[in-house]
């Protein structure tokens, strides 16, 4: 399918109050095919905080078999999705509040798949209390650092201490002494393949260096996920869960055939950060709209609101970007605004005070912390509209 055009968006959404933020259907299913064809064989964890939209997680469920198992990012998150009836749960991240991991405890012990994130002998220490409280062997995975070191310089991210196969030795060594804990599998994220672009303008010459690097990266990363793999088949461990990947890394994870399953999440919405990899192309199928309140010069129009910048690195490519009318752009001094954003235009449409200027924001999920509702657009116009998380009145974080 064809993007739409700038009229057609507008005519879609004439009537709307500003701001909003909407989802395309049917692009989305476009990036839901794409994802599809890329992972091959393997099966795909969606990462919910990517999405933050019961309605779009479960949309992307009840696309494909393929999609199996959500990838949470908050203890609360996964509870509530749990109590909403969700199943094959993985915390992608360690949590330390007893109340949250008695949760698990409890989900565990009514036949749910809820699977807790640990990276330490205190991460074990406090999900035995809890799961020796509730009588039950609680699943865990560990979280290996799969970053890369090169003359100094760190290629990936400050997450997980156990960042060596000796490290995750011992780590499974030392775990054996709790009885309610049991280790199922490991999650090795790539987040230096993943999620850093290598065709970004931002960085110049820095993209030859990213790609580079990621070349000398992606055959350290599959060495270590292995034989932290096999370690554990040695043990008798029988992993069930080997995962890796993001959006970014498919095409070099997907040829580990010990990595049973692959998180995607950014990939489905396909923000603005993603538009700046060299392997692959998504379709914009999130975005949102603010409306033209003024006009001081000629060619620079101020609309309201927009200041949605992503987390991360104080960098240029965190703002959102302008989407449509094409030939827009962001002032250099003022960027997006948390009241009024001015941009300047060099299109050939002619914009009034009232139009919309289309957003798209630098990252995935977090768009839906700043709106209640996405409105729905299929073949031309509007589904329906389902609530965000904070249309729910859900805030994790």
């Amino acid at each position: 399918m064809q993007n739409p055009s700038y009229q057609q968006y507008k005519e879609i959404f004439k009537g709307q109050d500003f701001p909003y933020a909407f989802v395309n259907l049917n692009l989305l299913d476009e990036n839901i095919n794409a994802i599809k064809q890329r992972v091959g064989n393997k099966k795909i964890r969606v990462a919910s905080k990517s999405i933050r939209s019961r309605y779009i997680l479960e949309y992307i469920a009840k696309s494909s078999r393929i999609f199996q198992g959500l990838m949470t990012f908050s203890g609360k998150e996964a509870l509530a999705l749990i109590d909403k009836g969700w199943n094959d749960l993985l915390m992608g991240y360690p949590i330390v509040n007893p109340n949250y991991i008695e949760g698990f405890c409890k989900a565990t012990q009514s036949g749910k798949s809820a699977v807790l994130m640990v990276d330490s002998l205190e991460h074990f220490q406090l999900v035995e209390e809890q799961a020796k409280k509730h009588k039950v062997v609680q699943p865990v995975c560990i979280d290996l650092d799969v970053s890369s070191d090169y003359l100094g310089l760190h290629f990936g991210v400050y997450r997980s201490p156990i960042n060596t196969v000796q490290k995750f030795k011992e780590l499974v060594d030392q775990a054996q002494m709790f009885e309610h804990v049991k280790i199922i599998g490991l999650m090795g994220y790539e987040a230096q393949i993943a999620g850093v672009g290598d065709a970004s303008p931002y960085n110049g010459v820095k993209n030859r260096a990213i790609r580079l690097l990621k070349k000398l990266s992606i055959p350290e990363i599959q060495k270590r996920r292995t034989a932290c793999v096999e370690y554990l088949i040695g043990k008798g461990l029988h992993p069930t869960l080997v995962n890796g990947g993001g959006t970014g890394s498919i095409d070099s994870t997907k040829k580990e055939e010990l990595v049973t399953e692959i998180t995607v999440g950014s990939g489905f919405y396909s923000p603005g950060l993603f538009d700046y990899y060299d392997n692959f192309k998504f379709q914009p199928a999130a975005g949102y709209a603010i409306e033209i309140v003024r006009k001081p010069e000629k060619n620079i129009y101020t609309a309201h609101g927009g200041g949605y910048v992503a987390s991360g690195s104080i960098s240029l490519d965190k703002q959102p970007k302008p989407y449509l009318p094409e030939g827009l752009s962001l002032t250099e001094n003022e960027g997006t605004g948390e009241v009024q954003t001015p941009v300047v235009y060099k299109g050939n449409k002619e914009l009034h005070i009232g139009d919309p200027v289309f957003m798209r924001h630098s990252k995935a999920g977090e768009l839906c912390e700043r709106f209640d509702q996405l409105l729905l657009v299929k073949d031309g116009k509007i589904l329906s509209h389902t609530p965000t998380y904070r249309g729910e009145g859900w805030c994790f974080l």
